[in-house]
């Protein structure tokens, strides 16, 4: 049975596909922009709203990824400013938002072998660890119910875990 259209011309399976691939790393930016969680959920909603209003656009759909990142990005740097009470200038947002190319590519370099080394990792670590990297304000409740774990275990569990990643990343060096 075909699945429903949304008002976005996506059909659910698709944007929630969408959600699942890129909503953790556009939190995770959202978060790295020195955002509570409030307005690291704004920013990432306004992301979202944005892609929407841009739908008809979208010429390379290989490069949404991307293009939720930045647009999260310049979300949170603005909700940021606006925060601290700043009003941006006309290349105030360009100047904040414009990454180094050699630190861009080393952050990416090192962020592919932190994922590589973490699928080394026996569960229940992999899917503990990747929860909270995806979801760095999880509560222990909902990692419980996700994970299947016992409240009063997943401290001791994330402790242990993160020494195992930690040994893996010194081996890996």
């Amino acid at each position: 049975m075909p699945s429903e259209k949304t008002l976005t011309g996506l059909d659910q399976a698709a944007w929630e596909e969408l959600v699942t691939r890129f909503g953790g790393r556009m939190w995770a930016v959202a978060r790295a922009c020195g955002l509570g969680p409030a307005d690291a959920a704004d920013a990432v909603q306004g992301a979202w709203l944005r892609m929407v209003e841009n739908l008809d656009g979208i010429r390379d759909p290989e490069r949404v990824g991307a293009w939720l990142v930045t647009t999260t990005r310049h979300e949170a740097v603005r909700l940021a400013r606006r925060s601290r009470g700043e009003r941006p200038g006309p290349s105030a947002l360009t100047d904040a938002v414009v990454p180094d190319p050699a630190a861009s590519v080393v952050n990416a370099d090192v962020g592919r072998r932190l994922w590589l080394l973490l699928d080394g990792l026996a569960e229940p670590c992999r899917s503990l660890l990747r929860l909270y990297a995806l979801n760095p304000d999880a509560k222990y409740a909902q990692i419980s119910m996700r994970l299947g774990l016992p409240i009063g275990s997943i401290g001791p569990t994330r402790s242990r875990c993160m020494s195992r990643l930690r040994a893996l990343i010194e081996e890996d060096r």
